[in-house]
């Protein structure tokens, strides 16, 4: 038996742990530079309000309904991610990871009539710890574990646990869940079930696997046979090795200088760099534009790019910036204002299968990959990324608007709560 752990509208339950106003009340969480809506509470989602809308076209809703507004946090949101993990692996043991606020767990280690009462006991230890709700969901496959969760989620008499343990109850689970909602099914995908009269998980998965294999692909028979039961996804095979990665910013104020612009590439590659490091990969070329504000077409407009290989295969700072910074110089021009801009590494390559150039120096190569093990040991012990780093950085929140973001409680000395115990004393 294998689970799947879901925190309950993550984003804004870390909000409300720390600011108890926001209970019972619509909440909405917006992206990087204040853009869209990406979380909202179950208050919020009556109302119409639904992730990705555009916060200026919501906004009239947003103020008559008084819906609580926020700047996403995502130092919080993360911080309190790695104290949920850490409080599930204390319970259970290994988790694997799967995003911010979803986990997988091994339950094949206990008796199966242990299981449920194991489960509850994980989400009761969870919202103790750190005030999250979640709901688990527990079955045969990971599948069928990702569709158990969104029950336990849905109905409040499953106590946040819900167990898909026989066929009948697997059955009539698949009977009432979309096909949209399985895990591994796309929107085009949805497209060609309706076509074929499949609406629901069970009426596919009653399909023939002759006629699976006409309709879906190597990942789609999978699907299928995690439906009926049948382990064949990891986690990690199922997400895949990250061919292609991106760093990405929507300014709040246009960018009109070279080091404003020089600034944020910095910023750019330090993020880039940090998650390759972690995944053991390294760029061998990147792309890096910018882009003028669209929405402004009495603007001049400007939105130039540039692919540039590097010498060989990196994941070190310093070398990615410093080819960033010399691509920006050529194709940077005064006279316009930059609303967005970032870099974008077109494929990533294993760092064990990376080919050293015979121009290189072996020893100068070895004490950079030093330096960057040293970088990340002091910044990953510390609860911000960004305590060492290169002179050119700045702080993301400099570039980016973020006018209602509640104050980092669990990762910033000064933003920490204050009691005021003489009070009536």
């Amino acid at each position: 038996m294998t689970g799947l752990i879901d925190c309950n509208n993550f984003f804004v339950s870390c909000e409300r742990v720390f600011n108890p106003r926001l209970r019972d009340v619509p909440v909405a969480v917006l992206s990087n530079n204040d853009g869209c809506i990406v979380a909202l509470s179950n208050e919020a989602k009556t109302l119409g309000l639904k992730r990705g809308d555009p916060f200026f076209k919501v906004r009239g809703i947003c103020e008559r309904a008084n819906v609580a507004v926020l700047s996403g946090n995502h130092r919080l949101y993360g911080d309190i991610s790695s104290r949920v993990m850490t409080t599930i692996a204390s319970v259970t043991g290994d988790v694997s990871i799967y995003s911010v606020d979803e986990a997988f767990i091994d339950f094949s280690k206990f008796k199966e009539d242990d299981a449920a009462e194991i489960g509850r006991e994980v989400v009761r230890r969870v919202r103790r710890n750190t005030g999250i709700p979640t709901s688990l969901g527990i079955a045969s496959t990971k599948t069928l574990a990702k569709i158990a969760s969104r029950f336990a989620k849905r109905y409040p008499a499953y106590k946040g646990v819900c167990m898909i343990d026989n066929e009948y109850r697997r059955r009539r689970a698949l009977e009432l869940t979309p096909i949209g909602n399985v895990w591994g099914i796309g929107r085009r995908l949805i497209k060609r079930f309706s076509a074929y009269g499949i609406n629901s998980a069970l009426q596919f998965a009653d399909m023939t696997a002759e006629n699976v294999d006409k309709l879906v692909n190597i990942t789609g028979h999978k699907t299928w046979s995690e439906l009926n039961g049948m382990p064949c996804i990891d986690v990690e095979g199922h997400e895949g090795i990250r061919k292609q990665m991106c760093c990405t910013r929507s300014f709040g104020e246009c960018l009109t200088t070279y080091e404003q612009l020089s600034d944020a590439f910095a910023i750019f590659s330090t993020i880039l760099t940090r998650r390759m490091r972690q995944r053991a990969t390294a760029a061998a070329s990147l792309n890096i534009f910018m882009q003028t504000d669209s929405f402004h077409p009495e603007r001049p407009q400007y939105c130039p790019s540039l692919h540039i290989p590097l010498a060989e295969p990196t994941n070190d700072t310093m070398l990615i910036a410093d080819a960033a910074h010399k691509g920006l110089r050529r194709i940077f021009r005064s006279g316009y204002g930059f609303k967005r801009a970032g870099i974008i590494i077109p494929e990533t390559v294993p760092r064990q299968a990376i080919q050293p150039s015979i121009f290189g120096d072996p020893d100068m190569r070895d004490k950079r990959r030093r330096l960057m093990q040293v970088l990340d040991t002091i910044n990953a012990s510390s609860l911000s990324h960004d305590n060492v780093h290169i002179a050119s950085y700045m702080p993301v929140e400099s570039c980016v608007r973020c006018e209602m973001r509640s104050p980092n409680y669990s990762t910033s000395i000064s933003d920490i709560i204050k009691i005021n115990t003489s009070h009536g004393a």
